[in-house]
C-alpha cells in the first residue's frame, strides 16, 4: 500500500485553491456580453394573477428584457416535475398539480416567480423589478399539513382534491394490528420532524447563454447532477434539445440535497437568453435562498410499538403527513415513502410493520430531500420511540436495543429492505465505551451539585444509501436508473486522468478518487486529475446525493480501473517478454513477479501511444470507461451517544459530548470520513437545538434570515468521539457503504432522549430552544 493509498490520511487536494480563494464558482463566471436577471416574486402565499403590468419596468435605465409566465407558455417550455411516480394504496397515481417556471395565473407560497427582469447590471435589474405593477386577489393560505387535509383548507391545485397528494402505505396491516392487540405493553408517540432550511455555504445561482451563431445552450449552475439536469431540461422542460445543451456545474459550495433538483431559475435563464440575444445570470441572494431552495423533513407522525413480556418488539405502527410544500419538487415523492418507510426496521428484528403516509399540498416552499433524505425522519420516529419504551418499561435503553438488534446477515425486513452485513452490538459496545455510559450516574450528581441537570441519550440508526439497483428503483417509480459512469484515461507521459459522473461539492472526490488510482497503479496523487460537473467532458452519470459516491461512483472508477490494467499488463508483458499473468503492478512500475525486469509506467503508457512496439492487434492508447449497476443499496448503521448539562433557570442545554460509533465497511482516507461525520452531526445538533422554520397563518416566512433562523455555531458544538468498526459491504467491489449522510440521521434523536432523560420528561419539540426547554421544565407550553 502507498503512503497515498487506500486507507490513508492523506489531506484535501482540492482545498488549497479553496482556502485561497481560487475556487470558480458560477458566480464568478464572467461571459462576454453577460447580463443579470432578477426575479419578481410573490408576496403572497395564495393569490390569483388578476393584471401584470411591466411597461414602467421596461423603461427603466439599463433593462433588456422584463419576461412573463404567458411568453414562456407561449414559447412551449414545459411545467416542472416531480420524477418519481408514486401510486396510492388505491392505486391511483399521485396527483401532481402545475408548476410553471414563471407563474402566470396563480401564485402558491411566498416566493413563486413571476417575472424576469434582465438589465444591464444587478442593481438595475433589481431596481426594475420592483416597477413590476402586479395586480393579485388574495386567497385563503394552509401551511400546516394536517390543517391542509381538513374540509375547510383551501383548495391549492384542482388536480389534488383535499390536498391529498397520495395516500401510500407499505406493510402489513393486518399482521401489525394484530401484533399491537395482543401486546404486553404498547408505546404510543406523537413524532414531529420540523422543517429545516438547508442554507448550503454558496447560494444556488445560475448562469444561462444561448449561442445563435451555434444554435447551442450553454449553462453553469449550481447542480449537484449537471448530466440529470440536461436530460430534465431537454425532455421534460423542452429548453433545449439535449445535444445543443451543455450544463456545466462547477466549484459548488455545498448542497445536501437541495442543489440536486432542477429549479426555475436554470430554465428562465436559459429561456430568457435566448429570448433576450443576452448570456443572463442570476445568483439568489440569502433571502431568495431562504425563500426558494427546496426545504427538507416536515412530518407529523404517530406511532404503535409493540412489545411481548420478554420486551421483544412485535410490532410497528405508523402514520405519517408529510408537507411537501407548494408543489412537487423533483425527488419529493420518494422521500417519505421509499427513502422513509422501507427503514422503519431500523436495526432492529420487528416481524410485522405497517406504514401508511399522507402527502399534502400546503402554501409554503417545496419540500424534498435533505441530508439523509427520508432515512432522518425514520431513524427520529424509531429511536424516540424505543428511548420512551425503554423509560416505560424500566429497562436500559442501551439493553432494550441490544435485545432487539438483527444479528443474522442477510435480513429481509418486513418493509422491502434486506440487509446485507452489519454488526450493530459492535458500534453500540464502542458508543458506550467512548462515552463512558457506566459512568454517567455520577456525572449526573456531580451537575446536580452545581444546579445542573445532566442527561444521556442514544440513538441506534440503519440507512439506506448508495442508491441503486436501477431495476428495483424503477420497479418503485424511480423515473431514471441510478447507475454511475466512469472513464480512465491514462496520458501519452503516464499521468492520469478519471472523468466521473459523480459531483463533489465537498466530499473530497479529487483526493479520495485518485487514492484508488495509487492504490492500484503506485502514480502519485499530483499525477492523477478528476474531471467532472460538465456534461461535454464527461460521459452521462448520475450526480451526487444518498451517500452514493464512494458505493457507486468509486465501484465504476474501480471497474474502468481493472480494464485499464489488464491492458497495461498485456503492453508491459509483451515488452519485457513475459507471460502477462506474471505481471505485477507496484511502486509505479510493471514487473515480472520474482525478478528484477520492469517497466516503469509512464514508459509503458508512452508505449500504448507511440504504439511502434505493442502485442498483434491491440488498438493504441490507453483509455476505459464503465458503467456500474449495484446489486442493491449499502446499509451503513451505527450508535450516537449525547450528553447534555442544562441550566434550570435559563432553558440553556449545553451538549458537553458527543460520541459517534458508525460502521461505514471500508473507509479510503479516514480523515475524509471523520470531517463527513462531523459536519452531519452538527447538521443534527443544529436540528434538534436551533433550526426551525416557521411560517405565520398567512404563509409568510418568519424565517427568512439568519436573524430568525438559527444556525449552529462553533460554541454550540463540542468536540465530537468518531470511531469507526467495520463490516465490509460484500455488494460492491470496494466494500464501501457511504458516510456522507450518517451524523444527519443519528444525532437528532440522541440529542432530544439526552434532553428528556435530564429533565424528567417523554417529549419535547424540536428545536429544543431555551425558552422550550425552560417552558418543558415548568410543565408549561411554549
Amino acid at each position: 500500500m502507498g503512503i497515498e493509498g487506500v486507507g490513508a490520511r492523506v489531506a484535501r487536494k482540492e482545498d488549497k485553491r479553496f482556502i485561497t480563494g481560487a475556487g470558480r464558482y458560477v458566480d464568478d463566471m464572467v461571459v462576454p456580453g453577460m447580463k443579470h436577471a432578477a426575479f419578481v416574486r410573490s408576496p403572497h402565499a395564495h393569490a390569483e394573477i388578476k393584471k401584470i403590468d411591466i411597461k414602467k419596468a421596461q423603461a427603466m435605465p439599463g433593462v433588456i428584457g422584463v419576461l412573463t409566465g404567458k411568453e414562456l407558455k407561449a414559447d412551449g417550455i414545459g411545467n416542472l416535475i416531480c420524477g418519481w411516480m408514486i401510486h396510492s394504496k388505491d392505486g391511483s397515481p399521485m396527483k401532481m398539480g402545475a408548476w410553471s417556471p414563471l407563474a402566470f395565473d396563480r401564485v402558491r407560497y411566498v416566493g413563486d416567480a413571476v417575472v424576469v427582469v434582465v438589465a444591464e447590471t444587478k442593481g438595475q435589474a433589481r431596481d426594475a423589478a420592483e416597477a413590476v405593477d402586479i395586480t393579485y386577489e388574495e386567497l385563503k393560505a394552509v401551511v400546516d399539513a394536517p390543517k391542509a387535509l381538513e374540509r375547510s383548507a383551501p383548495q391549492i391545485h384542482p388536480e389534488a382534491d383535499g390536498n391529498l397528494i397520495f395516500d401510500w402505505e407499505l406493510g402489513d396491516s393486518a399482521a401489525t394490528n394484530a401484533a399491537i392487540k395482543a401486546a404486553a405493553h404498547i408505546t404510543r408517540m406523537k413524532i414531529v420532524n420540523n422543517r429545516l432550511v438547508p442554507n448550503a455555504m454558496e447560494p444556488r445561482a445560475a448562469l444561462g447563454h444561448y449561442d445563435k451563431a451555434e444554435d447551442h445552450y450553454t449553462c453553469w449552475t449550481t447542480s449537484q447532477n449537471p448530466h440529470l439536469a440536461r436530460l430534465v431540461m431537454s425532455a421534460f422542460y423542452n429548453v433545449a434539445p439535449e445535444n445543443k445543451l451543455r450544463v456545466i456545474a462547477p466549484d459548488v459550495g455545498g448542497g445536501f440535497g437541495s442543489k440536486i433538483y432542477i429549479y426555475p431559475e436554470e430554465i428562465i435563464c436559459l429561456w430568457a437568453s435566448k429570448k433576450t440575444g443576452v448570456p443572463v445570470k442570476w445568483v439568489a441572494d440569502r433571502t431568495e435562498s431562504f425563500l426558494t431552495d427546496a426545504h427538507g423533513r416536515d412530518h407529523v407522525s404517530t406511532v404503535e410499538m409493540a412489545f411481548d413480556k420478554d420486551n421483544r418488539i412485535t410490532g410497528l405502527k405508523v402514520d405519517t403527513i408529510a408537507n411537501l410544500g407548494a408543489y412537487m419538487s423533483l425527488f419529493s415523492s420518494c422521500v417519505p415513502t421509499y427513502l422513509y418507510a422501507t427503514l422503519l426496521s431500523g436495526q432492529y428484528d420487528i416481524p410485522a410493520i405497517h406504514a401508511n403516509v399522507r402527502a399534502v399540498y400546503t402554501n409554503t416552499a417545496p419540500v424534498d430531500a435533505y441530508r439523509g433524505a427520508g432515512r432522518p425522519e425514520a431513524t427520529y420516529l424509531l429511536e424516540r420511540t424505543m428511548e420512551t419504551a425503554a423509560r416505560e418499561l424500566g429497562v436500559s435503553p442501551a439493553e432494550l436495543r441490544r435485545k432487539n438488534f438483527i444479528t443474522a446477515f442477510p435480513h429481509q425486513t418486513p418493509v422491502i429492505m434486506n440487509y446485507d452485513a452489519g454488526d450493530y452490538a459492535a458500534s453500540l459496545d464502542a458508543a458506550m465505551a467512548a462515552a463512558d455510559y457506566a459512568g454517567f450516574a455520577q456525572r449526573k450528581a456531580d451537575a446536580a451539585n452545581r444546579g445542573k441537570l445532566r442527561g444521556i441519550g442514544m440513538s441506534c440508526y440503519i440507512e439506506a444509501c448508495g442508491l441503486a439497483p436501477s431495476a428495483a428503483v424503477g420497479s418503485l417509480g424511480a423515473g431514471v436508473g441510478l447507475w454511475e459512469s466512469a472513464e480512465v484515461r491514462v496520458n501519452a507521459a503516464g499521468t492520469i486522468e478519471v472523468l466521473t459522473g459523480s459531483h463533489s461539492h465537498g466530499q473530497g472526490h479529487e483526493t479520495t478518487f485518485a487514492q484508488l488510482v495509487n492504490q492500484r497503479f503506485g502514480v502519485p496523487i499530483d499525477s492523477v486529475s478528476i474531471v467532472h460537473g460538465d456534461t461535454d467532458k464527461v460521459q452521462m452519470g448520475m450526480g451526487t446525493y444518498g451517500s452514493r459516491s464512494g458505493a457507486v461512483g468509486m465501484s465504476a472508477v474501480v471497474k474502468a480501473l481493472d480494464k485499464v490494467e489488464a491492458k497495461a499488463k498485456k503492453i508491459a508483458a509483451h515488452l519485457l517478454e513475459a507471460d502477462e499473468g506474471d505481471i505485477i503492478i507496484e511502486n509505479g512500475a510493471l514487473m515480472v513477479a520474482g525478478t528484477d525486469k520492469q517497466v516503469p509506467w509512464f514508459q509503458m503508457a508512452l508505449a500504448a501511444y507511440t504504439a511502434h512496439n505493442l502485442p498483434g492487434g491491440m488498438e493504441p492508447g490507453l483509455k476505459e470507461t464503465s458503467f456500474y449497476d449495484p446489486s442493491n443499496f449499502t446499509f451503513p448503521a451505527g450508535c450516537y451517544v449525547c450528553e447534555v448539562e442544562i441550566d434550570p433557570e435559563t432553558g440553556v442545554t449545553e451538549v458537553v459530548q458527543f460520541v459517534a460509533a458508525d460502521d461505514f465497511g471500508n473507509i479510503i482516507n479516514p480523515m475524509i470520513v471523520e470531517g463527513q461525520v462531523h459536519g452531519g452531526v452538527a447538521q443534527g445538533i443544529g436540528q434538534a437545538l436551533l433550526e426551525g422554520t416557521r411560517y405565520d397563518a398567512s404563509g409568510q416566512l418568519l424565517t427568512a434570515s439568519y436573524m430568525d433562523y438559527a444556525m449552529p455555531r462553533a460554541d454550540d458544538l463540542p468536540s465530537f468521539k468518531v470511531s469507526t468498526s467495520n463490516t465490509p459491504c460484500p455488494g460492491n467491489p470496494l466494500g464501501i457503504k457511504g458516510c456522507g449522510e450518517a451524523g444527519a440521521i443519528g444525532s437528532p434523536p440522541a440529542v432530544i432522549n439526552a434532553i428528556t432523560d435530564a429533565i424528567g420528561i417523554t417529549d419535547i419539540a424540536m428545536p429544543a430552544s431555551p425558552s422550550t426547554v425552560w417552558a418543558a421544565i415548568r410543565g408549561t407550553k411554549h
